[in-house]
């Protein structure tokens, strides 16, 4: 079965990520796109983490911190992201801008947010990935793409 692969000009196309960030990151093996002579390609999987990284990075977390959470989740589920939440159940990753916590089970994150006093931060890493695929699936044809800045299901949560 043929993968989809995805130019450079896509990944920036599609998450509002700079030429020169995407260069950089693959430079720092922070998402190591398949190569063709000169040319990068990315896969889904690759697409999908450099939309999360996206997301977190416009929120203000530091590259370096990003990675380490994107390592956790990988070695925490043994696969990459785009693997991960391929089902129907929904995945948040929480911060209250010191630790992360990762909710796969809505009863899981009332036990957290009873014991925190502070805002957190939650970004549906579930609806990224679909975004990603929807765009994969339709409307990269159209020209029109974008899977940043959707507010879909992202949300500020206020711990009373």
């Amino acid at each position: 079965m043929m993968h989809k692969q995805f130019t450079s000009r896509d990944v920036v196309a599609m998450t509002g990520i700079t030429p020169r960030q995407l260069q950089w990151w693959d430079e720092q093996r922070v998402v190591v796109p398949a190569k063709e002579g000169h040319r990068r390609l990315y896969s889904l999987q690759d697409l999908a983490e450099v939309a999360v990284i996206c997301e977190f990075r416009r929120r203000g977390f530091s590259l370096q911190r990003v990675r380490k959470v994107m390592r956790f989740l990988q070695q925490e589920f043994g696969k990459r992201l785009a693997e991960t939440v391929s089902g129907a159940s929904d995945y948040h990753l929480l911060t209250d801008g010191s630790n992360f916590y990762l909710e796969t089970d809505a009863r899981q994150i009332v036990d957290i947010l009873k014991n925190s006093r502070q805002p957190m931060l939650a970004v549906c890493l579930s609806d990224t990935v679909r975004q990603v695929r929807a765009v994969m699936r339709g409307t990269l044809k159209k020209g029109n793409v974008s899977v940043s800045g959707t507010p879909e299901k992202r949300r500020r949560r206020q711990v009373s």
